[in-house]
Parts: C-alpha cells; sequence; structure tokens
C-alpha cells in the first residue's frame, strides 16, 4: 500500500508522525505533505489513487472536509488524528477517526494511547510544545521519567512547536520536512537534544526571538484579558506561538491575545484562554472568517487592520474575568 501523510508542521504533528514512523504504522518510503502551523489545508496538495492509504496528523477536519470527501471518493483509506473542533465527519468505511477535542488532549497523546505507548516520550515533549504541561507530566510520570529528562523533553516540545510559526516556509529555521527527517533516526527524543546540531541551532535561535520579545507591553487590556501586538518581523513571527503560551503560563486566570503582523499588512492572531473560561477559544476564533483551533488555545489566520477594534471588543466582553 502506498502511504501519504500529511502533518501540522508543529510539535505535535511533527512527534505524532515520528511515533507512528518509529512503530512501523506508515511504509517507510511515505509521501510527506506538510506547511508552516497556519497551514492547515494540506490536503489540497496530497494526491493519492484508489487503494492508497492518507494519515492526516493535527489538522482540522472542518477546513478540509471538501477533500477528505474527494479522498474517500476516489477510493481512498483516509486514518485521521486530530484534536482540534471536527464539524461533522463522514460516515464511510473507508474512514478511520481518531479524533478527540477535550482539553487535555493532544494529536500526539491520540496516537500515543492508539500505539500503547511504543514511543511515549516523543508524545511527552509534543504536550509540553502544544501547552499542555499537565498531560505532559502526567505522561512522564505514569513512564517513571526523571525529572531531568522531562525538563529536556520539554524545551524541545517547545523548539519544535517554536520553528512552526512563520507567516511562510522562509521564516522558519527548518522546513517540517527537512526537520521530520532529521528527527526520523532518533528513536529517543532525548538522543536528538544530545546530539543534533538542529537541536542547539533552534536553542539559539530561540533565545535570541525571545530576547527581542523581552518586556512587550499589552497594547489592550481589561479585566480578563490582555491583547499584545507584535512587528511585522521574521522574529515576531517565529516567537508568537511560543510567547503567547508563556503570557498565558504568567496569567493563567486571564485571557491572553497575541497579534503579529503580516508582510501583506494584515494581522495574525493567536489566543490562550484560561481552564475555566466561558467561551472556548476556538469557538471564539471561529467567529472570524480564517478562524480556528481547540479549546484551550485557537488563532485566526488573517485580519484587515480594520477588524481590530472589534477583535479587542469582542475578547474583552468574551473574557470579563
Amino acid at each position: 500500500m502506498i502511504d501519504h501523510c500529511a502533518f501540522n508542521g508543529d510539535a505535535d504533528g511533527l512527534c505524532a508522525l515520528q511515533q507512528l514512523r518509529l512503530a512501523g504504522e506508515l511504509d517507510p518510503a511515505v509521501r510527506l505533505v506538510s506547511g508552516v502551523k497556519r497551514d492547515i489545508a494540506l490536503l489540497q496538495r496530497v494526491k493519492a489513487r484508489a487503494g492508497e492509504r492518507v494519515t492526516v496528523l493535527d489538522i482540522a477536519h472542518e477546513q478540509n472536509r471538501e477533500e477528505v470527501q474527494r479522498l474517500l471518493a476516489d477510493g481512498v483509506q483516509v486514518r485521521y488524528f486530530d484534536h482540534h473542533f471536527a464539524g461533522e465527519l463522514p460516515r464511510h468505511p473507508g474512514f478511520d477517526a481518531h479524533i478527540d477535542t477535550a482539553a487535555n488532549v493532544c494529536t500526539s497523546l491520540l496516537v500515543d494511547t492508539w500505539l500503547q505507548g511504543k514511543a511515549h516520550r516523543w508524545a511527552v515533549a509534543a504536550a509540553f510544545g502544544d501547552g499542555m504541561p499537565g498531560p505532559a507530566r502526567a505522561l512522564a510520570e505514569h513512564h517513571g521519567l526523571a525529572e531531568h529528562q522531562v525538563a529536556a523533553l520539554a524545551e524541545l516540545g517547545q523548539l519544535l512547536n517554536y520553528n512552526a510559526y512563520g507567516e511562510n516556509l522562509a521564516d522558519l529555521h527548518f522546513e517540517p520536512l527537512a526537520l521530520a527527517a532529521q528527527l526520523l533516526p532518533y528513536a529517543d527524543p532525548l538522543e536528538f537534544v544530545r546530539c543534533s546540531e538542529s537541536f542547539a541551532v533552534l536553542r539559539a535561535g530561540h533565545a535570541a526571538d525571545m530576547a527581542a520579545a523581552a518586556n512587550l507591553a499589552p497594547w489592550r487590556e481589561a479585566q480578563g484579558m490582555l491583547l499584545f501586538r507584535l512587528p511585522q518581523q521574521p522574529w515576531a513571527r517565529r516567537v508568537s506561538g511560543v510567547l503567547a503560551n508563556s503570557l498565558a503560563a504568567a496569567a493563567p486566570t486571564q485571557a491572553v491575545g497575541l497579534l503579529s503582523a503580516r508582510v501583506d499588512g494584515n494581522w495574525m492572531f493567536s489566543l490562550r484562554v484560561p481552564a475555566d473560561a466561558l467561551w472556548s477559544a476556538d469557538a471564539f476564533c471561529r467567529q472570524f472568517a480564517t478562524g480556528g483551533g481547540r479549546v484551550r488555545a485557537a488563532g485566526i489566520n488573517c485580519l484587515s487592520p480594520d477588524q481590530l477594534p472589534r477583535l479587542a471588543e469582542q475578547l474583552a466582553g468574551c473574557y470579563p474575568g
């Protein structure tokens, strides 16, 4: 069987892919498709034929519904692992869904459960990278990992996630397909941390970009929310995801929004919300045309400048504290 795999280029997508490859659940010659974090309409680029299989990792079904239907109609098997809002799923014998939108689940954790923990260290790294330290630590504790190992996996997850953010591939330190190839030889992610020059590049790049973002002050502030704006610079686009997670961790009772200026004059938006928020992050972002995500973390790919006042007003209204 010819295998195809479309995966999100962030930590969750990369680590889910790595787990499946290590477990022999994908053909060694699998045909991969990926992109920057916000490039989720990936199934448009999958050219599979009848009798072949497509595995989808960490990409919302809602934004790929028509392409899934196209593949199924062409006789392609579709295996779907994801934790984002999915909308109505197809009822088709060729569709194998592993989708859970609970706030404490990411795609790599779903894959870890399905594989019965065969490559659990990669799932721990992914959960940390996806801003889920609680589930990450719970899985690490279940497998008896030492604190220094947990710390290294947390840094790895954060750096893999950091690498995925950008308006285009030129913003990234490593294209996701290249990074997936560099991860592949390492059954143990801790060996990648110790031995890979790519890890050192990501660590240095992350440190420089976070230093550039130091002392960032809120652009808008209300009782239940903080809204920040970043300049139109590659470092700002790269750092937006990990910075949003860091700002949210520092203000756990508030909704934290981060606006990043795009090259075309529009804006990208990242949102993190508290666990007890009345509105989910993805529900808020889906009010805008290019919005989506999951319960506690979501985003909007493109906002025009004249939409920003409405965004700030609605954010303050939905998360009043």
